[in-house]
């Protein structure tokens, strides 16, 4: 009898969800029929028979698979035009999610076994495909209801606007959690960048950059629990992201930038992180704590943008687009007062951090809650809708250690040079950087003078901090570029800041201490007395970066004088300074492996820099975080990864296989030949 009842009601929903008309009545009727379905895979463990015929019975639970994914490419072809004012949009996202959650009853509960059945199936591609599509037409219903254009969506009371928006946003972040908590399996993950819908062509992009374009119009701003929710989709849906871009197998940037296409759309969303820090670090914390409740966690949307920026700044492919958009931000970050910024940069104490939260999902309970709301007059209750959000406490220190970290390894990767692989991207960043500062400054010539030595302390301060950071959270490769950037900056706008040794005063005035940096001299000479990494005693700055071949640029003093304008018209004279070094190139996807640099910029050509550094896994545990950041850090910098050896023998070896890239089976007997002499080399390294 089971076995027939159970026959008979998938055959009753497969039938049901091919119908072509679409409406209110087929939606309310698929979501009950849902519901009974999770309802039996509750009770099932504890029934034998029943636990026998839906989780025993391969066949029945292929049927129930097929029909998850049937669903999901039937809600993923919906048209929401003509319905956006209707119970539809409700209906649609509760469909969505509670049919992904319909894979952890009759598969597993447990994401790691979910996530092996599902990289095996034959179907895993259109099953992906149709998730985010069907997601992003939430989405988008989402973003109609934000913009307050149909206050009365399903309701008949203006009231229960807000209650339906927040149930909108709960069934959103419920499925998207789903995708985020398979793309934490490195086997899905890895499966997934092979998708060449979602990841070749932008599918994984289009619904990031629907996300991040969530805009929440004053009719719901003062509305903590909808800011909250708005501010986790976006984290959720940028961890996603940052997942994609961890995957070894292939290069998630590499895939995206293939086409033309897809280039410009990951160009969009690049850009849309940038405004979204741009927006963040202009806010004032207070006036954003004001805003949100302690109930409502926001997600580590400022860390995990940074963290996007840190990996788009270290791309060859993003490289000169983060340049280009993302340094006036940073300008605009060290020309605060100097008090403003230690406190913001340079403290292990921050007023207001981020906090994230996980969510519990009731499959069961929340679909009764949306089809008890439709069936009443009731307000719709979202405290029993079998939503519920788990914080995830991280604690203070190291939430602002990770973000002055990823600070630091963003301007390392931006003012790094590698002249062997990238020479039109010497001195990109520095000109760039005192571009935007001729923009902050006034015309005043008493202001400039003040306001350049604001920007030289901050530097200093963040420099003197970065060290004492040193490791887990940085390596003294990324506080060495550091170091370089702000002596070269210094010796251009504010000389006479290298030439007095205020170290020890301005680190006691400010509150900011660090053991490694106790002078800072003249151009001669920039050292730690006590630092416990006694190799940084080779990297010496003469106004110059000491290359790690051991090349050395010398620099005239006569020479550098002559750069080191006045401060009154230094920023504003330094064109004529110095030489204007022309660069050209083509921002497309057809380069890889390369910046390149608009034909209609010119920057001067300074000196040269370094690069060897790494991205930290940011963990909420210190200790682990600290063994995962000096695994990442051996595998993050591309340009970096071999030595003078291994790139010599890589070198012979294409000579002689031109076409290597291709095949799998040599990439991965060259990575491990090149192994042997110095640094791990990953087939994935490799083929970047």
């Amino acid at each position: 009898m089971w076995k027939n009842l159970q026959g008979f009601f998938l055959c009753i929903l497969w039938q049901s969800s091919c119908q072509s008309e679409r409406d209110e009545a087929l939606f309310k009727y698929l979501l009950c029929g849902i519901r009974l379905l999770h309802s039996l895979l509750d009770i099932a463990p504890r029934h034998s028979k029943l636990e026998q015929i839906l989780l025993d019975d391969v066949k029945v639970s292929d049927q129930l698979l097929d029909l998850v994914f049937f669903l999901v490419i039937v809600l993923c072809n919906y048209r929401q035009e003509h319905h956006t004012s209707s119970p539809m949009p409700l209906l649609h996202s509760a469909l969505v999610s509670c049919s992904l959650y319909l894979l952890t009853g009759c598969i597993s509960s447990q994401w790691q076994d979910l996530a092996s059945v599902l990289v095996v199936h034959s179907k895993v591609d259109i099953f992906m495909d149709a998730a985010c599509a069907a997601l992003r037409v939430d989405i988008k219903f989402l973003h109609i209801k934000l913009s307050g254009q149909y206050t009365d969506l399903c309701t008949k009371s203006s009231c229960n606007a807000e209650g339906t928006l927040i149930s909108m946003c709960q069934q959103c972040e419920a499925s998207l959690q789903f995708l985020q908590s398979l793309c934490q399996q490195k086997s899905f993950r890895e499966r997934l960048v092979k998708n060449k819908e979602l990841c070749g062509k932008g599918g994984i992009l289009l619904l990031v950059r629907a996300i991040l374009n969530l805009k929440i119009t004053p009719l719901f701003r003062e509305s903590s629990s909808v800011v909250a929710a708005v501010s986790r989709l976006k984290s959720k849906i940028l961890t996603i992201l940052l997942h994609l871009c961890e995957a070894e197998s292939i290069s998630y940037l590499d895939e995206i930038a293939s086409t033309p296409q897809s280039m410009n759309l990951a160009k969009s969303v690049a850009l849309e992180v940038l405004e979204l820090l741009k927006t963040m670090f202009a806010r004032d914390p207070k006036q954003l704590n004001a805003c949100s409740d302690k109930n409502y966690p926001m997600g580590l949307l400022q860390l995990n943008a940074m963290r996007l920026a840190d990996i788009f700044s270290d791309d060859s492919n993003f490289r000169f687009y983060i340049t280009t958009y993302f340094t006036e931000v940073l300008t605009a970050i060290f020309s605060v007062p100097h008090q403003e910024f230690l406190s913001s940069w340079c403290s292990s104490d921050l007023p207001f951090p981020e906090e994230d939260a996980t969510v519990e999902f009731d499959s069961h309970v929340a679909s009764g809650c949306v089809l008890d709301s439709l069936s009443s007059s009731d307000l719709l209750n979202v405290m029993s809708s079998g939503f519920t959000l788990v914080p995830s406490i991280m604690p203070r220190a190291s939430y602002a250690h990770q973000r002055v970290s990823l600070l630091v390894k963003i301007i390392a990767n931006l003012h790094c040079f590698a002249p062997k692989i990238c020479k039109e991207e010497k001195d990109v960043f520095l000109n760039k950087f005192l571009e935007c500062l001729r923009g902050e400054l006034p015309e005043s010539s008493a202001s400039d003078a003040e306001k350049a030595r604001i920007v030289i302390k901050n530097l200093r301060s963040l420099l003197s901090h970065a060290e004492s950071l040193t490791p887990p959270f940085l390596n003294d490769e990324d506080v060495q570029l550091l170091r370089v950037f702000f002596t070269q900056l210094a010796s251009l706008i504010c000389p006479a800041e290298l030439e007095d040794n205020r170290v020890q005063e301005d680190l006691s005035a400010g509150g900011c201490s660090s053991p490694l940096l106790h002078k800072i001299g003249n151009l001669k000479e920039c050292t730690s007395e006590n630092s416990a990494f006694q190799e940084e005693d080779q990297f010496y700055v003469r106004g110059n970066c000491i290359d790690q071949t051991g090349d050395i640029v010398p620099q005239d003093k006569g020479e550098d004088k002559g750069k080191s304008v006045r401060v009154a018209k230094g920023l504003r004279e330094i064109d004529r300074d110095i030489q204007n070094v022309e660069t050209s190139g083509s921002d497309s996807s057809s380069t890889r492996g390369k910046n390149s640099v608009d034909h209609n910029v010119e920057f001067p050509n300074l000196t040269e820099h370094i690069k060897e550094s790494g991205l930290g896994g940011l963990q909420e545990d210190e200790k682990a975080e600290a063994v995962q950041s000096e695994e990442k850090q051996r595998r993050k910098r591309k340009r970096t990864i071999m030595n003078d050896k291994q790139i010599s023998l890589i070198e012979r070896a294409l000579l002689d296989e031109p076409d290597m890239q291709r095949n799998a089976a040599s990439v991965q007997s060259w990575a491990d030949k090149l192994s042997v002499h110095g640094p791990e080399v990953t087939t994935s390294k490799l083929k970047n």
